[in-house]
This record gives C-alpha cells, structure tokens and sequence, in this order.
C-alpha cells in the first residue's frame, strides 16, 4: 500500500493494514521530518484504500521507535516562537490523522519506545507491549518537554498524577509498570506480540472492546473535578519545582501545560501545548542540555570508531586494593569483566574486598540486585598477595599510593609478569604519564585511566595518552571504560590532564576571594544557586584537602604563571591544621554521622579565626556578581587553554568532561558553552577588570581574536 525509506505499509488479512517502521538508512527507528513526512503519506494512503477496516502499527527493528532526531529537530529552536509553534502543529496534525482513522488501532509496542516514539502510540487506541520493552516520555532531561501529544494523550489516558509523574520525572517506565497505570493494554512475551495485537484489533471490530469510546477519552477534555484539579496541579508544581530547582524550568511547564489545556478537547489542547513547547524550547535549559546530548553522542560515536581497533578485554587486574583499587574492582565485576586484585598487605586486600562488598550489599539493600548475583559478582574479585596469573590478564590498571617513585616500581614490576600485549594503565590524578613511561620496556603499552571518586558514582574516566602510547592501547582502555559503564574522554598529557587542570583555576580564583576577606560560607551558597552540587569549600572537604593541597602543588610546579601561589591561601592553614575535610570529620566545616552513615556538613565557627590568619586587610562583604565572575573566569580561560594546544579535541569533549568529572551546571553547558552564553566580548571585558589579579585572569591571545571576529565555541 505504501513504501518509504523509513515507512511501508502491507495489507493482512480480513482488511487489516500493518503500517511498519523501518528506517533503511539506520539501525534504529526514529522520528526525523523525513519519517514524518512519510506518516503523513502513509495514513493518506490508508484513508484511501476503503477496503481497510483496522490497522496494526509496528516496528521492524529492534527497538519500536528510540524518539525524536535531536540532532535535525534541536536545530528548529533556533527559529523564532511562532515558527516552532507552527511546526510542532503540522507535526501533531500527521498523530492526530493517526488518531482519526475510522476503524480501530493498535501499536505492538517490540522495544524501547521513547519520547516521539512513545506518543505515536498513544495516537492509536490501544497498545500492546512486550514484556522487555520499555516506554516513557524523557524530553525533560533535554530541557524541553513531550511536544508530539504526550502532554495530551498521556494524562487522559493514565490520569494527571501518573502523567505528571512520568512526564517531570523523564524517566523510562518497565512494561509490568506501564500496564498497571493502564499506558497500554496487555504486556506478552515479545514472540507472541504480533498476535496479541491481532488478537485486540478483533475484540475492538467485534464491538467487544469499545474503541470509540476509548477514543473520546483521549480526544476529550481530561476527566478531573475542579477541585481535585487545582489540588493535584499545584501540589504537584511545588514539589517538582523544589526537585528540579529554579535552573530547570522544562518540568514545572509541563505541568503548567497539562493543567491548562486540562479542560479543552484535543485540537485546543494541542495548540496549549505546541505554544507552552516553544517557550521551552527557547530557554537556555534546552540550549544547553540539547547540546550535551549531541556532546555524548559525539563521544558514543567516538567510541564505535575505536572499537575497531581495540583488543578484547576477558579478564583485568588492579594493583593496589583499599577504596579506590576496591571500587575500579567492584565496576569492572558488575559489569562483567572479573578482576584480579593484588596488593602487598592483606589488611588492604580486606578493605578492598570490603569497599566491593559495601557496594554490592548497597545494590541488594535497594532492591537492584538479587543476593545471589551480588555474590556472584563478589566472587568475579579474586584478592591475591602474588603475580601468579598475571600472565594471562588484558588489561592492569595500577591503583596505587600517589607517589611517582612507589608508580614507577610498581609498574615496571608487573609489566615483567604481564603479557607482552597486555595494556598497563596508571590511575593517577596528576603525576606524568611520560615520566612514569620512563620506568618502562613498552611504553606503546601504557598510558593514564583516571577514574574520579567515588568510582561507583562518578561517570567519567579521563583516558591519558603518553607520547608514545600507542592507538591501540588508548582504544583498548577507551573500551575498557565504556564496558565498566563510564563515558571515557580520551585527552594528552599535561600536568592535571584536563578536568584538574581546569579545577585547580576555579581554586586559585577561590583562594583569591578568600584572601581578600570574602566569606567562605558565602561563596559556597552563591556557587551553589548559581548551579554547581556543592560550594568550593565544601567541595575542598569531600575531595580531601590533603589531596587538594598535593594536586595543587603539582599544578603550580607545572604552571607557575597562573598556578604558583604566591600568598599563603586558606587551603594552606587548614592542611597545617590537620583538618582534612570529611576523611577526618573536620575541614572548612565539620562533619558528623547521619542515621544513614553519610556525613552532615555543620557549620566549624573557628575556621573563620584561621581563614582570618590569611586575610591582611580583614573581611568585606563580597558581591555575587564578584564571587561567580572570580570562579569562573580562571576556568573558562584555562578550558580554552587545553583547546588550543590540542589537550582535548574538541570543545564538546572539554565540557562535558567538566559536566561528569566535576558536576559543571548542566543548564550552562560547560565552561566553554559558558562562554558563549555570556559572550567573548562581555568576559574579555570582565577580565580587564580583575587585571590585576595576574595571569589567572588574562585570557588567551585566541579568545581576543574570537572576541573581536564574534565568533563562539559551538556553531549557532
């Protein structure tokens, strides 16, 4: 009846049309205009044969439909309102023909249909999913929210509290949970979907199923008491708009949305949704969040391309157990990959083995894991004092003190045990990947896989390329890390390497607001409403100052200009003191217990007498505008350092390695999206103002030439 690139439609039996998604120029199923596009010609198609009397819609891949074509329809948001507003319209015009055929539908729900996906079938009158399927609505997680009828259908057909909750939340729903909101209609193994479907178009053309009926529910107004409505809606804007907070505007809208077209019939609704979808479309949330989605999608495919070269990893090793040793363990297991993990005291095999434990117990406690498979996984870590097997492990990743002399020794001992192609990896956070290449036969063979703490949490894994590693080695571990479930940014060696090196500047513009008598609290509550997780001072104390204060000294030995210190900084008086942050319960704050064993941040009122020690002209209460422009300039500058001399590839690459490695605010992007929202000609100007502050603030001779061409980071 109908054949398109990503469309075909077939006549069944007994007048039954199956319309059929399968892109032919894709592995998977997706909503761009072309598919659209060709809906439009297919349901036209449809209406005109008058011998069809239902219609089956499917998928022939594996997943039903993944969603929208973030990549071809994010570049529409870049037209004004109304032409969004218009588009959105024809779009839901091609559902709504869908929705209006004269004779029942179904959707045979095969896979994962998300987003678009997911309210293409809710434009039929019933759905019938496989028991591995998955559904949901996740558009706010890009910043925008469902603008081909979710914010319609959905609450008519699940109830504005389910709706509600699927659409803010953005989460992906399990068939077992879709079918108990009534979503969709029946759940079957995926063999028998197909005749599931059969099965409800019939019960619908024998009149045993009212699908008419059904239908003017979902093209109805939605069926709430005023009342109940107001209760419902304004209760649920508080708390979501609490839980996203004031940087994520997309949830709350929705919400907005539904509550407004709550008691119009579908076309009046669509049209409250499509302009309520242009406003969000606009906002920076979207900009920025659209635009970290297409970053991980640049490093997805990033990854495919190494994985071509890249040797298979069977079975991996750590050197070095405790926390961190325990952790790498710990992800490497759960995702599959046994580990053998060596150290020379048995004490730190124990409490390596411990921290594994500790994890998975956790997994088990929360219902993600079974007893069984946690002991499983457990069981994939073998602790051993000796090198006996490894003679046949793929990959090391030595997890060691952060002392370059103990790295060296370390290194050069088991690559003498390794197999010659095996590939050693440093888990070092500052220390040289060529200086510890040195110690080395087979340097092609070795280079940096930092993961950040704690491992278990924290996405990224900087992959560090010597001079002489070899691409093989650096794909080999780039897979390693996509296989343990972490997003790998491959980068070249510098002191810091890229997301330290990018810190340590936003510290020293820190240590510099402190000297000049800003409060310490302060600061940290304007960082953290200008949107980062935690305040520098408090971020001091998670990491460690111990830590902080090591990386520092290595960062201003390998950039004295910008790094060196040349006053005596608040971080310093606390490492004399001792006071080392949440490992020992006192730093900038002080710390206790809660019932759950987290630590509570309280207030350390004599940090203020020792902060004064550093402070020679007293304390001054500081502007927010100062406290971000201080933070953040150091930081931008230094990321568009380790653009230009080729640290990390690209600009996507450098934020989002900020983004997973040190919870950058998502709503602004990355540093480098930073600058580009504030533009180069305003944050040059701000730079001649702090001057005086030195190099920290002096932005590159490239920036000034961006600045003065109007060019930006990312493409408009």
């Amino acid at each position: 009846m109908y054949q398109g690139q990503s469309i075909q439609v077939r006549k069944l039996d007994g007048g039954i049309a199956e319309l059929v998604f399968d892109n032919q120029t894709d592995s998977v199923n997706k909503f761009d205009l072309r598919t659209v596009n060709e809906l439009r010609e297919a349901v036209s198609a449809i209406q005109g044969d008058g011998g069809v009397k239902g219609l089956i819609v499917s998928s022939a891949k594996d997943v039903f439909i993944v969603g929208a074509d973030i990549m071809e329809f994010g570049k529409n948001f870049q037209q004004p309102e109304e032409e969004i507003v218009k588009w959105s319209l024809e779009a839901n015009k091609v559902f709504s023909s869908v929705e209006d055929l004269p004779f029942p539908t179904v959707t045979a729900i095969n896979g994962i249909a998300l987003g678009g996906g997911f309210e293409m079938a809710l434009s039929t009158d019933y759905r019938v999913m496989a028991s591995k399927a998955q559904v949901g609505l996740p558009e706010t997680k890009l910043g925008i929210f469902p603008g081909f009828g979710g914010t319609v259908r959905l609450p008519r057909l699940i109830g504005a509290d389910n709706a509600i909750e699927w659409i803010a939340g953005g989460t992906q729903q399990k068939s077992d949970e879709a079918l108990k909101v009534h979503a969709v209609d029946a759940v079957v193994a995926p063999e028998k979907l197909k005749d599931a479907a059969l099965r409800i178009l019939s019960l619908a053309q024998s009149g045993a199923y009212d699908w008419q009926k059904r239908r003017a529910q979902k093209t109805g107004p939605l069926q709430l008491p005023m009342v109940e409505s107001m209760m419902v809606f304004e209760t649920a804007k508080g708390f979501v708009a609490g839980k996203a907070g004031k940087h994520f505007p997309a949830p709350v809208a929705a919400i907005s949305a539904i509550q407004k077209a709550a008691g119009k019939k579908r076309d009046e609704a669509l049209v409250i949704e499509a302009q309520a979808f242009a406003k969000i479309a606009k906002t920076q949330a979207a900009d920025s969040l659209i635009g970290l989605f297409l970053n991980d999608q640049l490093l997805k495919k990033k990854g495919k391309q190494y994985a071509k070269i890249a040797r298979p990893i069977k079975q991996g090793a750590v050197l070095g157990a405790g926390i961190m040793g325990g952790g790498i363990s710990y992800q490497s297991a759960s995702r599959g990959i046994p580990v053998i993990m060596k150290d020379i005291a048995d004490k730190a095999l124990d409490l390596g083995m411990s921290e594994a434990n500790k994890l998975l117990a956790n997994q088990v406690t929360r219902g993600k894991l079974t007893a069984e498979k946690a002991g499983a996984t457990l069981a994939e870590i073998r602790p051993t004092l000796n090198y006996g097997d490894f003679g046949h492990v793929d990959v090391v990743v030595e997890a060691v003190v952060e002392n370059p002399k103990v790295k060296k020794a370390v290194l050069a001992e088991v690559e003498n045990v390794a197999r010659p192609d095996a590939v050693i990896a440093s888990n070092t956070s500052s220390i040289s990947i060529d200086e510890l290449a040195s110690a080395l036969k087979r340097p092609e063979n070795f280079l940096g896989m930092h993961f950040f703490n704690p491992v278990h949490k924290m996405p990224l894994v900087e992959v560090i390329k010597g001079a002489k590693t070899s691409p093989e080695a650096v794909a080999t571990i780039v897979g390693y890390a996509s296989a343990m479930g972490k997003t790998p940014i491959v980068v070249n060696n510098c002191p810091g390497f890229l997301v330290n090196r990018i810190l340590f500047p936003y510290f020293g513009g820190w240590s510099g607001l402190l000297r000049d008598g800003a409060d310490f609290v302060k600061i940290d509550k304007v960082a953290e409403s200008f949107g980062w997780p935690m305040g520098p001072a408090y971020l001091q104390d998670v990491v460690g100052i111990d830590t902080s204060h090591h990386v520092g000294d290595v960062l201003a030995e390998g950039y004295p200009d910008r790094m060196g210190r040349d006053f005596k900084t608040a971080l310093d008086v606390m490492y004399e003191n001792k006071r080392f942050g949440q490992k020992n319960g006192i730093g900038f704050y002080k710390y206790e217990t809660d019932p759950k064993g987290k630590p509570k941040k309280l207030a350390a009122e004599d940090s203020y007498k020792l902060i004064a020690t550093v402070q020679p002209n007293g304390t001054r209460d500081v502007s927010d505008e100062e406290i971000i422009d201080r933070l953040m300039i150091p930081m931008v500058i230094e990321t568009a350092r380790c653009l230009e001399e080729k640290i990390v590839e690209t600009a996507n690459e450098a934020d989002m390695g900020l983004i997973l490695g040190i919870g950058f605010p998502p709503h602004l992007g990355g540093a480098l999206k930073y600058a580009d929202i504030v533009g180069l000609k305003n944050l040059i100007e701000k730079c001649k103002k702090y001057e005086s502050l030195g190099k920290l603030y002096e932005p590159t001779a490239r920036m000034k030439e961006m600045a003065a061409r109007g060019e930006t980071y990312y493409a408009k």
